[in-house]
């Protein structure tokens, strides 16, 4: 386990009420916590900004009676088969599923997938979820 080091750290009064409430908000039982996670959230989006491997999740939103469509989520899935790691498919109601792709890979390609996912005609909503594989944090 890595050696704790302490240090010291200025801001505003006006910033660190703001700050103090904000941690109370996302329940951090202190403010060593809360700024470890800030600093790790930085690390990640360095790395979402490398060539190195990355990891997330991809969600989508769709209604599967769309002409074609699963036809063709399936398909950019197959071309992107060796950075997905698995998929889920989860039915929401009778007409509108929901899909988590977890995917581990070059941030470019991972970024590309979700695009073209993204903008499949009937989709209604996707986000990408940016994390690490956890090694370089």
């Amino acid at each position: 386990m890595s050696k704790l080091i302490r240090f010291g750290v200025s801001l505003e009064d006006d910033l660190l009420e703001r700050f103090d409430h904000l941690i109370k908000e996302k329940n951090y039982t202190n403010r060593s916590e809360a700024f470890r996670d800030l600093i790790r959230q930085e690390l990640v989006q360095k790395q979402w900004h490398s060539s190195g491997e990355v990891a997330g999740a991809i969600t989508l939103i769709y209604d599967h009676h769309k002409r074609e469509l699963v036809n063709k989520l399936t398909n950019i899935q197959h071309d992107f088969g060796r950075i997905i790691i698995s998929s889920q498919h989860t039915h929401l109601d009778h007409d509108n599923c929901l899909e988590i792709i977890a995917v581990k890979g070059n941030p470019g390609e991972v970024q590309k997938l979700a695009n073209n996912l993204k903008s499949v005609k009937g989709v209604k909503h996707g986000t990408l979820s940016m994390s690490s594989t956890g090694k370089d944090i």
